[in-house]
């Protein structure tokens, strides 16, 4: 039986190449058949994670605060020589937008109701002022992936957007013409980068031991310094639960189930 390893839309899956490099490497790091399982939102990859039906899955920071009674981390990114990102506020680079409270009343694409840069962050900004997304803004939607958003905001069927600003600088240096339409106004604090979970009862068990081993020695083949290389990574690390904190914070002022 393969290993299962899930991806959700935080992951730059438009280069196949990338998803062949990924999975040949851990296929000869465990030993293993490895199946990657894709979807189209968060909920359905973490669905399938709590349900048994992946050994593991790269998921958000806000899933992982809202399950971590029942998930455990098996290796963190490092970008930029941190496991940490930001989310980016943008914008319509025409629009003349400086800060949040300049995009009152536009139109405003989120990537997903369980992303934190791309939809808990900007939430939890509009909760300190006392406004909520669809109060605030004009016409607020879900675009299903980062990459989504940005096509949005730069096609022009939104005016600002929310992104994970490690999407958006990657895109911007290997696909500029995906984000020379937009601006960045607004940078968060940083939080811990999107995991790499698998449930807690089986962390101990040869596939995500043999998970972890190979995330967290990929910077030392040649395949996984091809993987990383296309990722812009640095390696993966063990990573700690306090890494999070901050988005627990933010979904607890929001009232977000944790």
């Amino acid at each position: 039986m393969p290993v299962r390893f899930g991806l959700t839309p935080v992951f730059l899956d438009s280069d196949l190449a990338l998803l062949r490099d990924l999975g040949g490497h851990l296929e000869a790091a465990l030993g293993f058949p490895v199946q990657l399982v894709k979807r189209r939102t968060y909920q359905e990859i973490v669905a399938l994670l709590l349900a048994g039906q992946l050994d593991a899955a790269w998921i958000c920071g806000f899933p992982y605060v809202r399950h971590a009674d029942r998930l455990s981390l098996l290796a963190v990114p490092l970008h930029r020589g941190r496991p940490l990102y930001q989310s980016y506020l943008i914008s319509d680079a025409t629009l003349g937008a400086s800060t949040i409270d300049d995009l009152r009343g536009h139109s405003h694409a989120f990537s997903d109701p369980d992303s934190n840069s791309g939809f808990l962050v900007t939430r939890w900004l509009l909760a300190a002022r006392h406004e909520r997304p669809e109060g605030f803004f004009n016409r607020p939607f879900f675009a299903y992936g980062h990459r989504n958003v940005l096509r949005a905001v730069g096609a022009g069927l939104a005016e600002s957007g929310s992104v994970d600003g490690y999407v958006w600088e990657t895109v911007a240096d290997r696909e500029p013409a995906l984000t020379s339409g937009t601006k960045v106004i607004g940078r968060s604090d940083w939080h811990g980068f999107p995991p790499i979970c698998c449930l807690s009862e089986n962390r101990d068990g040869p596939v995500a031991r043999g998970l972890a081993k190979a995330l967290t020695e990929m910077a030392e083949s040649v395949s996984g310094r091809r993987v990383l290389k296309t990722l812009q990574l640095d390696g993966f690390v063990p990573g700690e639960p306090s890494l999070y904190g901050g988005i627990a914070r933010m979904a607890a002022a929001v009232g977000a189930p944790t």
